[in-house]
């Protein structure tokens, strides 16, 4: 039995994948190999020896040490795309209130008293005349998964979209309309767009990606729409870009105080992936990435360690994860191969400083095998598991 900890209330659908056979899931489980987190801050804890895995059931991972799980040799893992709808279908439809002002509408109207309410709706309608989203230009940053439903429903209601991403994806690409534009550089696109919507990650390198260079050249009237991470725009140069009119509206989903109650600015409470059927998705993802890294071995939408996989074809599998130097596979094969050990199948990913090789074997090692491989210079962790996916060490 392998103990999961929960950090987050998550939704019953990591059963599906986390066999209570198999796994024992709760918010205090001791000693867990995995832990399974949505919002909760991971930053400071402290994890045990025996952690293998964090599975974050969403996208951005700003709340866990990524460098530091790299270090210990723990796996972070995110789900992206499970919560692309519901982050889609926010985006547009922050764009059509924002842009008809029904936000402002709809408070004015509820003030309204008297038996005239009718006649007072009339007359007083047009000061919330707002303009429709068919034949305004709308830049898409960034085309993950987001990024390409944003963009192609945009189009569908007969937006012009441009889409810009320098590091775009084949597999996304190819799920991108032919009629979305391309777009080459922020210079390019930001002067002729009546929208623009932020679908990126937050990185040191993304910080303040929107700041006062990018308002500087933007299309005066804009309306900027982030729904990614709120530190993605510089709040200081929104706000003097609000007050000499480049940007019209600005609709973030992070609220912060500096924010509320600005002119221009519409504080969503957070709502990108709150719906049932993105919880569930993203709980679901999460939960078949941790059962397969911890019963195969098996790395799948990893934010920290290579992507690296195969079908078991042995009966004992040895998983390390090791530098991303010479001769490190050449040290663990000669190791197995001095016990008598076949190896009937092998893999090797790398990424950045960090490879990860997956051995299947016909028979289990000796401890006394396993822990020479571990003491090789520059391993940082191996795992024996049998092909039930009971991990052996």
């Amino acid at each position: 039995m392998m103990n999961i900890r929960t950090l987050n209330p998550i939704a019953d659908s990591i059963f599906d994948y986390l066999e209570p056979a198999r796994y024992a899931v709760s918010g205090d489980a001791a000693s867990p190999v995995g832990i399974l987190v949505r919002s909760a801050d991971c930053r400071d804890m402290e994890f045990g020896p025996e952690l293998l895995a964090i599975a974050r059931a969403g996208a951005g991972v700003n709340n866990i040490p990524l460098e530091r799980c790299a270090r210990a040799g723990i796996a972070v893992f995110n789900t992206p795309g499970a919560n692309a709808n519901a982050v889609n279908e926010l985006a547009l439809c922050c764009m059509l209130m924002v842009s008809r002002n029904v936000i402002e509408g709809v408070e004015w109207v509820n003030k309204l008293t008297g038996a005239d309410i009718p006649l007072q709706v009339e007359q007083g309608k047009r000061r919330f005349l707002g303009h429709e989203l068919a034949g305004k230009t709308l830049a898409v940053i960034g085309l993950g998964a987001i990024g390409v439903m944003v963009a192609n429903d945009a189009h569908a209601i007969g937006m012009r979209v441009i889409g810009y991403d320098p590091y775009v994806s084949i597999e996304h690409a190819w799920g991108l309309s032919r009629a979305i534009h391309r777009g080459n550089s922020l210079e390019e696109i930001l002067p002729q767009c009546d929208y623009v919507s932020v679908h990126i990650p937050l990185m040191e390198k993304t910080r303040h990606f929107l700041n006062w260079r990018a308002f500087s050249i933007m299309k005066p009237g804009a309306i900027v729409l982030n729904l990614a991470r709120g530190e993605l725009v510089d709040n200081a140069a929104l706000l003097a870009a609000i007050e000499k009119g480049v940007v019209k509206k600005y609709v973030t989903d992070f609220p912060t105080e500096e924010l509320l109650n600005r002119k221009g600015v519409v504080c969503v409470p957070h709502l990108g992936a709150t719906t049932p059927e993105s919880e569930e998705n993203c709980a679901r993802m999460a939960a078949k990435e941790l059962d397969a890294y911890l019963r195969y071995g098996n790395i799948q939408n990893s934010v920290n360690m290579p992507q690296c996989g195969m079908t078991p074809t042995g009966s004992y599998r040895l998983c390390a994860l090791h530098k991303n130097a010479k001769n490190m596979v050449g040290q663990i094969s000669s190791a197995v191969a001095a016990a008598n050990g076949n190896i009937a199948n092998m893999i090797n990913a790398s990424r950045n400083e960090i490879a990860y090789t997956l051995m299947d074997l016909d028979d289990a090692l000796p401890e006394a095998v396993t822990a020479k491989i571990q003491a090789i210079d520059g391993v940082i962790r191996i795992r024996t598991i049998n092909t039930n996916g009971n991990a052996e060490g």
